[in-house]
């Protein structure tokens, strides 16, 4: 399966998954770990153990703050 990921803030691209995949394994493929990221289909958030069901998502990169 074929999947469009706009990468907020970055740019899109293409990532190939097999059939079974999670979303998960999207955030990987695009080279984040899962807790540091969330997926979103049609604006809103999926679990991270959901198959993945949809041909093009936005991927948000979660952004923690340091102690001043």
């Amino acid at each position: 399966m074929n999947v469009i990921v706009d990468v907020v803030g970055e740019g899109t691209e293409e990532h190939t998954l097999a059939a079974d995949a999670t979303y998960a394994d999207l955030i990987r493929a695009a080279g984040y770990h899962p807790q540091e990221a969330s997926v979103l289909v049609d604006g809103s958030p999926v679990p991270g153990d959901r198959v993945v069901d949809a041909e093009q998502v936005r991927l948000l990169r979660l952004i923690q703050g340091g102690h001043r």
